[in-house]
């Protein structure tokens, strides 16, 4: 191990064997996992009061706590599965089971024809994963070491492929732009957003080939401790976690989505910095709790996967099923987003591939992500936007 990766205080590793684990063993390994666990009391709390009928602002406020202990849960399980199968299928299922709750929801409300709703969440999700998870990984895997490494020609495949997520927002908007009616202009964009969303599926499982089987070793060389670490817990038990806390994690994103129109009104909160800065904070919140958790254990390919495959999945995959889904129920939704929002995504992709182009990460880096992202919520919190459920 290189010196100057080696962490300036102490590391050790994170599991510890106790011989081949059994469905107790596991149960009790999940339940013992973290003293963060003890906030679990607010899933049936917030359950109640949401069934129940309580304010928006009671709704809202118990299911975000709740979500908190769940994305740290499904981290743990993440984990274990990572151990089993390498951290990329692990990476890979976590990015996944994360994403899978949006989708549902923004089917769910493209079917009621929130379009605008569907379209702050994506560009949300997005940002917060390329900026705020990665920033937070640098900043505190990097706090008690020189600089922590991982694959730079795996990080620049992933950049390259958030480029071209941008580039399929750019073309629309500057089809807009240069159109001579505002009918040919929606007519044109949104043909050319069936097209285009067609062709980000196929290299969304061109991706998957490159990543799984021709060039694994990218991903999956270079993460420290893995010989040193065992699994915990079963295979099916780690399954069957993971489907059943992103079931829960499913419900209480549901209740949530359904008060933000009340806590709009009762806190007097700008409705869109709601769908693309608080909304995707809560619905990523189990990328960011095992993204950091891996960057902390200088497991950096696998901290970076997440976070990067998370917004890949957004970009390459959920956005363009999402604009297939929009066509077949007849919902104009297109890949032309506002041009704020627009320029917004590709100034922080842009950031983005400057710090991870020499595949190093340190704690400043992690800092210039967290400020770009402060300054881009304050710019969502102040920009007269219409409202999104327009």
């Amino acid at each position: 191990m290189n010196n100057e990766n080696a962490p300036l205080l102490g590391h050790t590793s994170g599991h510890v064997s106790h011989g081949k684990p059994t469905h107790i063993s596991s149960f009790r390994a999940l339940v013992l996992s973290s003293k963060f666990n003890v906030t679990c009391i607010f899933i049936p709390i917030a359950l109640f009061f949401s069934y129940s009928g309580a304010s928006a602002t009671w709704v809202f406020t118990l299911n975000f706590i709740a979500i908190m202990p769940l994305a740290k849960l499904l981290g743990f399980a993440t984990e274990e599965l990572a151990l089993m199968s390498g951290s990329t299928v692990g990476a890979l299922l976590n990015a996944t089971f994360g994403n899978v709750v949006e989708l549902i929801l923004g089917v769910i409300a493209l079917k009621d024809g929130l379009i605008r709703v569907v379209q702050a969440s994506v560009m949300g999700s997005i940002l917060s994963n390329i900026l705020l998870v990665l920033g937070f990984s640098f900043l505190l895997g990097g706090v008690s070491r020189i600089d922590q490494q991982f694959s730079m020609t795996a990080a620049q495949t992933s950049s390259s492929l958030l480029a071209l997520t941008t580039l399929s927002l750019l073309v629309p908007a500057a089809f807009s732009a240069t159109a001579d009616t505002a009918e040919e202009a929606e007519i044109g964009i949104l043909n050319l957003s069936h097209g285009t969303a067609l062709v980000l599926l196929v290299v969304y499982g061109l991706s998957l080939l490159f990543q799984l089987k021709t060039h694994r070793a990218l991903y999956d060389a270079g993460d420290e401790d893995d010989d040193e670490e065992e699994p915990q817990t079963t295979i099916g038990f780690s399954v069957f976690s993971l489907v059943v806390i992103a079931g829960l994690v499913a419900i209480h994103a549901d209740f949530l989505v359904g008060a933000i129109e009340g806590v709009v009104e009762s806190w007097e909160v700008n409705e869109t910095f709601v769908g693309v800065i608080l909304l995707p904070i809560i619905g990523n919140a189990a990328e960011h709790v095992s993204s950091v958790t891996f960057a902390m254990k200088n497991k950096m390919n696998l901290s970076i996967n997440i976070a990067v495959s998370s917004s890949l999945q957004i970009g390459l995959f959920v956005t363009p099923v999402l604009v297939i889904a929009g066509w077949i129920f007849g919902q104009p939704m297109s890949l032309f987003f506002e041009d704020f929002e627009t320029v917004v995504l590709f100034s922080s992709v842009l950031i983005v591939n400057y710090l991870i182009q020499d595949g190093r990460s340190n704690w400043l880096e992690g800092t210039l992500l967290l400020a770009s992202y402060t300054i881009i919520a304050m710019a969502f919190w102040f920009h007269p936007a219409t409202t999104i459920s327009g």
